[in-house]
């Protein structure tokens, strides 16, 4: 059996992400000497040569390094995981949970779970990938995240879920907007205006099919990729958005403007920010920590 160490392995798992051995040692916080030895300490232990180094022209690793490197990064993930495991058996909570969030939802929703869940857990560490749902859902399938939070719209039957807080679609106008005087509106009455549309998925169907039941046409006025520059055009009166319900909203844009949220008449797009995850997978303490702080914190401080 070769005889090597994690140590030396996490150090070599390291070296595809450098094109120089000075450039890994700085990286990895040791002299390019000591990585050095050790690289030639595994390379005897496993009989291969992993890595060819050439003086004043970098290094490179060869065809078998390359699948060392990777098969040592699977050994120092699942050494993380079995450490994680020790510790919450202990009744302890440490490691990493890969935690995904909509795009829309992000700004809302990922503070206040970061902020709680580090006080309560300080040795769990939550990485983040914020994207559209097709881009979560792909996260979830390759295994890259251990949950995300996203809405329960059009998503497969297949995750399993659990409802985080419920929402629902409000229209958002500028302040000196005359329909914002109302205490609800009716959307065939925004319909004659232009919309700012949110264009992501799932925003923008969800929005076309609310007009489409109605058998109405919105006037579109700009689409736009991102929620804070939605906010931002409404605030300066250049049209009105549709937009789910949010925890931790402030009424103004991004530039100090002041917005207007107000239900729509009859209520529509009512919905639910659920939890995701894969069919048949289970979730690790940790992430199940993470899950239930965003329902305490989230559901509490949801307007609704």
């Amino acid at each position: 059996m070769a005889r090597f160490t994690l140590g030396q392995l996490e150090l070599f798992a390291a070296l595809p992400d450098h094109s120089t051995l000075s450039s890994a040692a700085k990286a990895l916080h040791v002299s390019e000497s000591a990585l050095s030895h050790s690289l030639s300490e595994l390379e005897a232990a496993v009989g291969e040569q992993l890595c060819v180094r050439r003086k004043a022209r970098g290094m490179y690793l060869t065809p078998t390094g390359r699948h060392f490197a990777a098969g040592a990064r699977e050994i120092l993930r699942s050494a993380d995981t079995l450490v994680g495991e020790l510790a919450e058996v202990r009744g302890e909570l440490r490691g990493p949970v890969a935690l995904g969030c909509y795009t829309g939802l992000a700004s809302n929703v990922l503070p206040a779970v970061l902020e709680g869940v580090g006080r309560r857990h300080p040795e769990v560490n939550i990485g983040i990938t914020v994207g559209d749902h097709t881009e979560l859902l792909a996260g979830l399938e390759s295994g890259l995240l251990d949950l995300a939070i996203v809405y329960d719209i059009g998503l497969p039957s297949s995750l399993q879920r659990s409802v985080v807080y419920e929402t629902e679609v409000l229209a958002v106008l500028a302040a000196s907007e005359p329909l914002a005087q109302q205490a609800d509106i009716d959307l065939a009455d925004l319909a004659a205006l232009p919309l700012i549309m949110l264009d992501t998925a799932p925003s923008t169907g969800y929005t076309e099919l609310m007009f489409s039941q109605r058998e109405l046409t919105p006037r579109i006025g700009s689409i736009v990729p991102q929620i804070d520059l939605v906010r931002a055009l409404v605030g300066r009166g250049l049209g009105y958005s549709l937009l789910m319900s949010r925890p931790h909203q402030i009424p103004v844009s991004s530039e100090g403007l002041p917005l207007v949220t107000r239900p729509l008449r009859p209520r529509s797009g009512v919905t639910s920010v659920v939890a995701i995850w894969p069919a048949g997978a289970r979730l690790s303490k940790r992430a199940q920590a993470v899950l239930d702080y965003a329902v305490e914190a989230l559901e509490a401080a949801d307007p609704h």
